[in-house]
């Protein structure tokens, strides 16, 4: 698969500037049980090349342009063994692989561009919850003890330096403390898995939903606003998605909704609450194509606490973005997107951003 974001400042305080983010993903998933091996044994392996110019990093903006951006790199990413028993609703998995691929991540990821709603909310890494590409040993539990509900917990080495540890991906690394996240979602009108319900086409028909809550662990070491040490971080998180209007009920074309939100203790994290929302249009257009339009808002308030003395009070970052997706074909995507930042980094400072998501899967 190859993915790209494309996205121009056209007003802001900086100079005009055009910044390309791509990434090349290669994804190897093999079913034992379809091999005459054992059933329910899966294996699961994903690698990365990705790099280009971070416009967030530029802007100085709390919500990334690009819900991509990050490090340049090329590294096998994740890697995991998984065994599922009594018709998927029980499963174990070990490996290597990112806590905000699976907890805190955005069920309506695909439908926009920035951060915190194009992958996961933008402040889980206040207790090392790793992201995705900088996966770190794991293992998970999960279960699916009702028709409508899951739990799921994982285990995962909190390095605070993953990347640079692993920088190949290649070599397990169980650096850090021991980082705990756990979740429990209520899925109505979707079938209560421990592969947590994909957001497709096919499972937009009818109305269907998703609803979190989490936590995450940190037992380290960390330095509070006083400058003192102290044991312990964590973060708490609530999402919800709806589908809250269908031309009819048993199809997919209608508006959906979705809402997280996320709180960490004020005396140890600087970003430690983050508020997002959205709205999109399934099939808002009479075409023969997949399309989908869609609204957002991100809220990153940063915390006074953090403040350094004599500089201006922090304002609240607003983040705005509209976007509109195509499925060309089957294999190609196209999102054009335009984005609005009110007090950029918690300043005075306002951007527009204009761009193109491009995706290939081969």
């Amino acid at each position: 698969m190859y993915i790209s974001d494309s996205l121009w400042n056209i007003k802001s305080e900086q100079k005009e500037r055009l910044a390309s983010w791509n990434r090349v993903r290669g994804t190897i998933d093999i079913d034992f049980g379809k091999l005459d091996g054992p059933q329910g044994l899966y294996f699961h392996a994903t690698a990365l090349w990705q790099g280009g110019g971070n416009l967030g990093t530029y802007l100085g903006t709390e919500t990334s342009p690009s819900g991509m951006s990050s490090y340049n790199l090329f590294r096998l990413d994740s890697w995991w063994v998984e065994k599922q028993w009594f018709h998927d609703r029980v499963a174990s998995r070990i490996g290597q692989f990112a806590g905000q691929d699976f907890y805190g991540d955005q069920e309506y990821g695909t439908s926009f561009i920035f951060e915190p709603m194009g992958y996961a909310l933008g402040n889980l890494s206040t207790t090392f919850e790793t992201g995705s590409p900088g996966s770190t040993s794991a293992f998970e539990v999960s279960v699916a003890p009702f028709h409508n509900v899951y739990i799921a917990s994982m285990v995962l080495a909190g390095d605070r330096l993953a990347f640079f540890h692993n920088h190949t991906g290649l070599v397990p690394q169980f650096r850090g403390a021991p980082v705990s996240v756990s979740e429990i979602g209520f899925t109505p009108g979707k079938k209560g898995l421990v592969m947590r319900p994909a957001d497709d086409v096919v499972s937009r028909k009818g109305y269907s939903g998703v609803y979190k809550f989490g936590a995450s662990y940190n037992p380290g070491k960390f330095t509070t606003a006083t400058h003192t040490i102290s044991s312990g971080d964590y973060l708490l998180y609530w999402m919800a998605s709806q589908a809250l209007w269908r031309v009819d009920k048993t199809e997919g074309k209608g508006l959906d909704v979705t809402a997280a939100y996320d709180w960490s203790p004020a005396n140890v994290n600087s970003d430690n609450r983050v508020l997002t929302a959205g709205l999109r249009f399934n099939e808002p257009l009479p075409l023969p194509i997949h399309n989908t339009m869609s609204f957002g808002y991100v809220r990153n308030k940063l915390n006074p606490l953090f403040l350094p003395p004599g500089t201006p009070p922090y304002k609240a970052e607003h983040g705005l973005e509209f976007n509109a997706l195509f499925n060309i074909r089957p294999m190609i995507l196209f999102q054009p997107v335009i984005q609005y930042y009110a007090n950029v980094g918690g300043g005075m400072q306002r951007a527009v951003v204009l761009g193109l998501r491009g995706r290939v899967e081969f």
